[in-house]
């Protein structure tokens, strides 16, 4: 059964939330794609997972690169699966795809201080719901640990 999971942000950015998201993803063994909203937002993201911390990087490509296919991470517009991920993040608003019901988990990523992401969300969740899907609901704690809500 897919699990969708809702990570509702908090006075934080995607930038410094999604990478330790990818890292536990990836030590897991799961390929994933990250869909975002623009080739724009891709291609800053692109540069942020190679720099976002001194002592390491996050091996990724976007779904321009000739090898997208062997990336353990995949950076995305739309809703292909160029590497045939397991787990889908849904950032900046981009909705369920098609297939969800392909994947294993799908963690959409909304941030709480945008009225319309998150009544974007809300339509995911009842989505979500609705297809029988496991749903559940995080938000980070004072201490910024992810705390399952619902």
């Amino acid at each position: 059964m897919t699990e969708v999971l809702f990570y509702h942000l908090q006075n934080q950015l995607v930038e410094r939330v999604l990478p330790p998201l990818l890292e536990k993803s990836l030590e897991r063994g799961w390929r994933v794609v990250v869909q975002t909203a623009s080739e724009e937002r891709a291609d800053a993201l692109d540069s942020h997972l190679w720099t976002y911390r001194d002592d390491s990087f996050l091996p990724h490509g976007t779904w321009r690169d000739r090898d997208a296919a062997e990336q353990p991470v995949i950076l995305a517009v739309d809703g292909g699966n160029p590497n045939r991920a397991s787990v889908r993040f849904l950032i900046d608003c981009a909705i369920l795809p098609e297939d969800a019901s392909a994947y294993e988990r799908l963690v959409l990523v909304f941030n709480g201080e945008d009225d319309d992401a998150t009544a974007a969300a809300r339509t995911a969740w009842a989505s979500s719901k609705a297809k029988g899907f496991d749903v559940t609901y995080w938000q980070p704690d004072e201490q910024g640990r992810w705390q399952r809500m619902a």
